[in-house]
């Protein structure tokens, strides 16, 4: 079989295609035949060296794929199971304890193979109509955004949700919030891109270079009140327009770095606001339970924005780096989906 690796000291040009044997199961794990994997910002800082891993380290840490075979212990997936991975496969519930936190495609093994081993508790199944293709953007940014604005938010319907950019997080977010019935205001610097958004249901759009100010454009659109929840992806750079934007009592789901991870907050606006903070980093096994049955009678569909073989998996992170897409670069492995 073909899986891609991690060289040491990193960079895109030292992405290893290697050819070797199929793996056998454990007593207690499952063997998945990949169909798809998708590419999120932390697989890019692996692959260009910002985040050191061992060298060999298989990354990527979304996966669908189906259950080729079953150790002797495992009673709870049978062959041919449709399955997604799971990004901290050692937590399974309730609180996080830091020894839960192994990341796959970092301290683990990750999907950019055309089988991988996983534990039995390492997965879950697929949402209902789901494509294999369209299940592999979930785990990581499907879970985020599901966590900020369900878990952690609690969303309502008619309350107001504020996204920033059109990466998978942000998209996935948007479509979420819709589907329960809330307001969505959408941030990017294309116009051409907040159109696209503007026609997945986004109520109202901001060029943020065209606005650098755009949490008092926020509170201009809000008649002042500013939006419940933000989901926060930029960091450093756009966190303080982010409390700005907020409502009193309202709610920021810390998720992403892109513009920097420390800069100055808005220290004043936190606490006269009372905003509340959630740091959020995907979720349990148990969340993404809840997420899938959600998602078996959702009416939307991930956003794909491009395709690549695993073959080319350099050339997606090349493209991803770009910022040319909106929503999620899935890699196609194996047969495909």
């Amino acid at each position: 079989m073909q899986q891609v690796v991690v060289k040491e000291p990193g960079g895109l040009a030292k992405l290893s295609v290697q050819d070797v044997p199929e793996p056998v199961p454990g007593a207690d794990e499952v063997l998945v035949q990949v169909a798809a994997s998708s590419l999120n910002y932390h697989d890019l800082l692996v692959a260009e060296g910002a985040i050191p891993v061992a060298d060999g380290r298989v990354p990527l840490g979304d996966a669908a794929g189906v259950v080729a075979a079953v150790g002797e212990n495992v009673s709870a997936w049978q062959v041919g199971d449709a399955v997604m991975s799971v990004c901290f496969p050692h937590w399974q519930g309730g609180r996080p304890a830091r020894d839960q936190l192994a990341f796959v495609g970092e301290h683990l093994d990750g999907f950019a193979a055309e089988y991988a081993l996983v534990h039995q508790t390492g997965i879950t199944r697929i949402p209902a109509g789901f494509s294999l293709e369209e299940a592999a953007t979930l785990p990581c940014a499907g879970l985020t955004a599901w966590r900020a604005l369900m878990t952690e938010g609690q969303l309502q319907t008619g309350e107001s949700v504020l996204v920033q950019g059109t990466g998978g997080v942000s998209v996935l977010a948007l479509q979420l919030a819709k589907s329960v019935g809330a307001r969505v205001i959408a941030t990017s610097s294309s116009d051409a891109k907040l159109e696209r958004m503007r026609a997945l249901g986004a109520d109202e759009c901001i060029n943020y270079r065209a606005t650098p100010e755009w949490g008092k454009e926020v509170l201009r659109r809000t008649d002042m009140q500013g939006v419940d929840h933000v989901v926060e992806v930029g960091g450093a750079q756009t966190f303080r327009q982010s409390a700005i934007a907020a409502r009193m009592g309202g709610h920021i789901a810390m998720i992403g770095i892109l513009s920097g991870a420390s800069g100055e907050m808005n220290l004043p606006a936190i606490f006269y606001k009372q905003i509340r903070i959630s740091g959020i980093a995907m979720a349990s096994r148990a969340t993404q339970e809840e997420m899938v049955r959600y998602l078996d009678t959702a009416i939307f569909r991930p956003v794909i924005s491009d395709r690549f073989p695993l073959t080319a998996l350099a050339d997606a992170f090349a493209y991803q780096r770009a910022g040319r897409h909106l929503g999620k670069i899935v890699i196609q492995i194996g047969n495909g989906a």
